[in-house]
């Protein structure tokens, strides 16, 4: 059977994940907790509490629990995609001409198109089980607001989403199959929110960041009776309930005898590239195995690879916790040209606190190479990739192009996070040559620097 690796290996519905990874259980180093940013001291449970669910909460705050029991209500849901593919890309391979394996674990079987369904029907439940009314969010290129949209209307919960308006404008498509599950959707910064008018008061041709959009949803939240408010990527609970993408794949290639010997994840807010690297991580925090592990993010959002470690706010109105994160500063606001997702200003606290500790890489790429990937990928693939998925081909192409002039037999594996089927706009500005490439200065950085708060702790 491990000679024997066929192009899709699937998992059985018995062996889908019955409990979620807690990876900062495993850190000796845990990541630094969230503070509130009047007194600088750890946010508390039942500050929180106001603002998520409480169970979310939980979640969040819980850094000694290794394994989370998933709810059977949430097991259910997930059987209508899960288990997900692990591909081995063997066109791609011949096309490139490489003696590199190259695997990706396929997270776009589903109406949303992307991984983010497997936190948003989690975030969803347990709103539901709180007996809320609704919830409130953000969405910058709009998959986790689909996503949300579709575990609202699963749960008959309300669902508002703030959608970055440089997205809402150039995403109409995924705009609509939003309102198409029920949500109502609004570009951010907008009217209808106090820290919207105050931004657009100071930017009126703002094109719009996640912080804009984080900002105004948390507004509408805690001054909305029976809502709270849900976020898609940077919290530890979004990166625990997407370890299921990192079991399910180390389940199959256990199941053949395969090992990675590089895992390659996009990185935005971190909630694919942490779900991902789950349970490698954790064997290599054991001193088990020494993959090498490479975020790849936008050169025009560069958190990681230019970014401070620090503590900063997570959104551009400064109402949400803090948190230490490699960051941009929140006031920086991704070039309007800038068309792959991955735009929010700073990077998940477990993913950073490993990052710093020199556990794992971080690479910056090129929108319009991240283009010529994305296509030369689903020429020979048949997928049409999203955009942000299209960072992780880029630089897996890239290593096994390396393998290609070294004669290594690498195995190389990354997260295809999802497809690129409403992001047209973006393809169409590619392939009219109307796409350029945005790396922002030192000193265009430094004005998102120059905002982030002094903190000696």
């Amino acid at each position: 059977m491990k000679n024997q690796i066929p192009y899709k290996i699937y998992l059985n519905e018995t062996e889908l994940p019955k409990k979620w990874l807690n990876l900062r259980a495993f850190m000796n180093k845990k990541p630094a907790p969230l503070l509130n940013p009047a007194t600088l001291k750890p946010m508390t449970k039942e500050e929180l509490s106001s603002v998520f669910c409480t169970e979310l909460v939980n979640q969040e705050l819980d850094e000694t629990t290794p394994y989370i029991e998933i709810p059977k209500e949430i097991r259910e849901f997930y059987k209508m995609y899960r288990p997900a593919p692990l591909v081995r890309a063997y066109c791609l391979e011949k096309a490139l001409g490489t003696p590199a394996k190259i695997y990706y674990k396929f997270e776009g079987n589903n109406t949303s198109g992307s991984h983010k369904l497997n936190s948003a029907i989690a975030q969803a439940y347990y709103a539901k089980k709180q007996g809320l009314k609704g919830v409130t969010t953000e969405t910058g290129a709009g998959q986790w607001g689909t996503a949300l949209s579709m575990a609202c209307s699963y749960f008959g919960l309300d669902c508002k989403v703030f959608m970055v308006k440089c997205s809402y404008e150039q995403k109409p498509f995924r705009r609509e199959v939003m309102r198409t599950y029920g949500a109502f959707v609004t570009p951010s910064p907008s009217n209808t929110t106090n820290v919207g008018r105050k931004i657009l008061e100071e930017f009126p041709e703002t094109t719009g960041s996640l912080g804009c959009a984080i900002s105004e949803a948390v507004e509408a939240a805690v001054t909305s009776d029976g809502y709270r408010y849900v976020l898609g990527s940077v919290l530890n609970q979004v990166l625990l309930h997407q370890s299921v993408i990192g079991i399910e794949t180390k389940t199959a290639m256990d199941k053949y005898g395969i090992k990675p010997d590089t895992i390659i994840g996009c990185a935005g807010g971190g909630s694919n590239l942490g779900g991902l690297i789950a349970p490698f991580m954790v064997e290599k925090l054991q001193g088990k195995e020494n993959y090498q592990i490479i975020a790849v993010e936008p050169a025009s959002c560069p958190s990681l690879t230019r970014g401070k470690y620090v503590y900063d706010f997570c959104d551009t109105g400064k109402v949400c916790p803090m948190t230490k994160m490699y960051t941009l500063g929140s006031g920086f606001i991704p070039s309007a040209n800038h068309a792959g997702g991955l735009r929010y200003h700073g990077m998940a606290s477990t993913l950073s606190e490993l990052y710093d500790q020199g556990l794992m890489e971080a690479r910056a790429v090129e929108q319009t190479e991240v283009f010529k990937a994305a296509e030369q990928f689903a020429r020979v693939e048949g997928i049409l990739p999203a955009p942000e998925s299209s960072h992780a081909i880029r630089v897996a192409i890239d290593e096994a192009l390396k393998c290609k002039k070294t004669g290594e037999e690498k195995t190389i594996l990354f997260g295809l996070t999802g497809t690129g089927y409403f992001d047209m706009v973006a393809y169409q500005k590619f392939h009219d040559g109307e796409m350029s490439d945005y790396i922002p200065t030192d000193e265009d950085l430094q004005k998102g620097f120059d905002g982030i708060p002094k903190i000696n702790l």
